[in-house]
């Protein structure tokens, strides 16, 4: 996944549900975009509300969020060109991943870091790049909590070959730090770059946007 192999930390903005917020964000020079799929998500884009995401392509890196999707959907979506990469947030085993590998698709795995036997969970999937994310294993992401980013550090020093994304609780005024600390591939923020759930704050992203460029 070339956007995350950049000197720079990578910001992928997720959550986005209007057409006018995924402009304006590609505009600012945002690296990629997260669309969530998942139904009882309070950042749901109906996929038939988003055909305007297909114009994005070749602009932004444009990723589906899925949580234990049962139907070809995230296939389908690849397919008509409406994302270049899947982010399975629900608890999808390596086999399901391994899957998406094999069929060229890009895909980022999130994990809900609790504690270090979560660490060795992360590492049995052979995803693009995963995404270690807050314990919250009912809400599936998007809680604005933070976990220890030690552990983070101890993922990456165990599995040097794993492309690390951090997320989990990251604002404006913690952005900075997590990229010195972590030096994470990619921050993903979703209610850290809010106004309020699925509509986008764009001065909190500027300065999020500042905080990736000082890694």
């Amino acid at each position: 996944m070339e956007i995350f192999g950049k000197s720079d930390t990578a910001l992928k903005i997720c959550g986005v549900t209007l057409r006018s917020d995924a402009e304006r964000l590609v505009e600012m020079g945002v690296d990629a975009l997260g669309f969530n799929f998942w139904p009882q998500s309070k950042r749901y884009l109906a996929p038939s509300d988003g055909g305007w995401m297909k114009g994005l392509g070749g602009e932004i890196f444009r990723v589906g969020v899925f949580v234990n999707e049962g139907t070809d959907l995230p296939y389908r979506l690849f397919g008509e060109g409406m994302i270049d990469a899947v982010q399975l947030h629900g608890d999808e085993t390596p086999e399901v991943v391994a899957h998406f590998v094999q069929a060229g698709i890009p895909v980022i795995k999130a994990v809900g870091v609790k504690d270090a036997t979560d660490l060795d969970t992360a590492a049995t999937y052979d995803a693009d790049a995963i995404l270690l994310d807050a314990h919250a294993p009912l809400a599936y992401g998007g809680t604005g909590e933070i976990f220890d980013w030690k552990l983070a550090l101890d993922f990456k020093e165990r599995f040097p070959k794993k492309v690390v994304v951090l997320a989990g609780g990251i604002t404006a005024a913690n952005a900075s730090e997590a990229v010195r600390q972590v030096e994470p591939a990619a921050l993903d923020v979703a209610s850290g770059a809010e106004k309020k759930p699925g509509v986008k704050d764009f001065d909190k992203v500027s300065a999020l946007i500042a905080a990736c460029r000082k890694r």
